[in-house]
């Protein structure tokens, strides 16, 4: 199955939830579910932003 915004959401708030309890302070990721899954990468940097916004967490996006 293709994800959606919200399935997206609540997966980057489990990563969020996970970084919090176990102490990681970066994360690098992909353009995730941009690419064969056809999300907006707008749309997607937007949530991103949103769930991790009150946390010292640094995420690094990479595109190959």
């Amino acid at each position: 199955h293709k994800p959606t915004y919200e399935n997206m959401r609540k997966s980057l708030e489990a990563m969020k939830a996970h970084c919090l309890n176990n102490g990681v302070t970066d994360i690098s990721m992909p353009r995730i579910g941009c690419g064969l899954d056809g999300l907006d990468w707008s749309k997607v940097s937007a949530i991103l932003g949103e769930v991790f916004e009150d946390t010292d967490i640094k995420i690094t996006v990479y595109t190959l």
